[in-house]
């Protein structure tokens, strides 16, 4: 007997745009210039934008940031120790061809349970960053 499968919506165009907007508004209050990166669930860019006055490695940064919450299905604040020295991860960033990035900023999107994607935030000092995109995903939680 096979267990039925529910179908959980997809993390869409509209979603992504929303997190953008909620993250650039967070940053932009705090007088912060950042990119932000919405990757689905498989790893694919819905949406970017990087602030103008952005440093240009913040692009990058966020891009990172995503994908290794979405990879590890966790926030990268709570994966900044475990690649120092003796952690659990401490190979982790050099034995991967795709790049992971451990610094605060990423945050794995979630929907009735299931994995659809994550925000990453890049500009402000790290814990700036993981702030912006909680931020984001708390607003996209309550739409």
């Amino acid at each position: 007997m096979t267990t039925p499968t529910i179908a959980v919506a997809p993390l869409t165009t509209q979603d992504a745009e929303a997190l953008v907007e909620a993250a650039r508004s967070a940053a932009e209050a705090a007088g912060v210039a950042a990119a932000v990166t919405v990757l689905d669930a498989g790893g694919h860019l819905l949406a970017f934008r990087r602030d103008d006055r952005a440093v240009l490695i913040a692009g990058e940064t966020s891009t990172r940031k995503a994908y290794t919450a979405l990879q590890l299905n966790t926030p990268t604040a709570d994966l900044v120790d475990a690649v120092q020295p003796g952690g659990l991860f401490h190979t982790l960033p050099t034995a991967l061809d795709r790049p992971l990035l451990f610094i605060a900023g990423g945050v794995p999107l979630h929907r009735d349970g299931r994995l659809i994607g994550a925000i990453g935030v890049g500009g402000g000092a790290p814990d700036q960053d993981h702030g912006f995109a909680t931020a984001a995903v708390e607003a996209l939680n309550r739409r």
